[in-house]
């Protein structure tokens, strides 16, 4: 143990539930390459590297009066936090910010707030 690890911290990988991410919210991260507008190389150096995938996270939370259960939580590479897949009562699936001890099956619901004059 060394001073600089006296009070360090590690996640719990545990708790993730599905290894992988559901096909309909991903999209490829588009990447430069160190080219231009034109296709010119500006910038030595850049390419290469694994693909990447971005998980789309519904930040608005604008579905109200439906309620949607929690089906797995998973590992997002694009953030340091895990992220949860929703599945609304419609059938519509969405990932959300997985907040600190949600469980799989839990129900969420919105509710509309009240717009106040």
């Amino acid at each position: 143990m060394t001073p600089g690890q006296r009070h360090q911290t590690r996640t719990d990988y545990a708790e993730i539930t599905a290894s992988e991410p559901e096909k309909s919210l991903l999209v490829s991260l588009k990447r430069s390459g160190g080219r231009n507008n034109t296709g010119k190389m500006t910038m030595r150096y850049i390419g290469g590297g694994h693909r990447k995938m971005y998980r789309i996270i519904d930040f608005k939370r604008d579905k109200f009066d439906v309620a949607g259960t929690i089906e797995t939580i998973e590992y997002d590479p694009n953030r340091t936090s895990f992220i949860a897949l929703v599945k609304y009562a419609d059938g519509e699936k969405r990932y959300i910010i997985a907040p600190n001890g949600i469980q799989v099956g839990q129900v969420i619901a919105m509710v509309q707030p009240l717009l106040l004059k």
